[in-house]
């Protein structure tokens, strides 16, 4: 890594951080900027340094760094109400990007942006199921539905964005 992507992996980290202590409790899955930056990272890193960046931004969390919603840390979230979203970061965010190292059309990194959307939502959704003993009807309903419209919209302002800087600056 060049100290260009060593910056951008370290500022889309704190970014992350930053993002999740912007909430709204709503139960055991508050509501949080974080898939907006996980997006994003995406989206203007590309699929690798997006991985990275959400990679490093759990470690640090699981490590006990205050950096989860609510300046929590440590490694019990990882198995908490939220692990499986928080776990799902790395992913939606190599997706994301991999849809934006691909294609130049914009409705394909919406698309792309809402398969990672999807990603974040299916393991999370599968975690808070297992937290709830098994009880996947009222993970859905707790843990995925309301988040549904104000997700597509963290998603559809994330890709207006990352297209907006890479105009702005094109060697991004």
């Amino acid at each position: 890594m060049n100290a260009r992507e060593v910056s951008l992996t370290a500022l889309f980290v704190a970014l992350t951080a930053v993002s999740a202590q912007i909430e709204i409790p709503l139960g055991p899955v508050p509501f949080t900027l974080q898939v907006f930056m996980v997006i994003l990272s995406g989206l203007l890193l590309g699929a690798r340094l997006g991985f990275l960046t959400q990679a490093i931004y759990i470690l640090a969390g699981a490590v006990g760094f205050p950096v989860f919603a609510g300046f929590t840390g440590g490694f019990a979230h990882l198995y908490g109400p939220t692990g499986g979203y928080l776990l799902a970061f790395s992913i939606a965010s190599f997706i994301a990007g991999l849809f934006a190292e691909r294609f130049k059309s914009s409705y394909l990194w919406i698309a792309g942006s809402l398969l990672a959307l999807g990603i974040i939502y299916l393991l999370g959704w599968l975690r808070l199921g297992l937290y709830l003993g098994g009880n996947f009807a009222k993970a859905l309903y707790i843990g995925v539905l309301p988040f549904v419209p104000l997700d597509i919209a963290k998603a559809l302002v994330a890709v207006g964005m990352a297209r907006a800087v890479k105009r702005a600056l094109p060697e991004f």
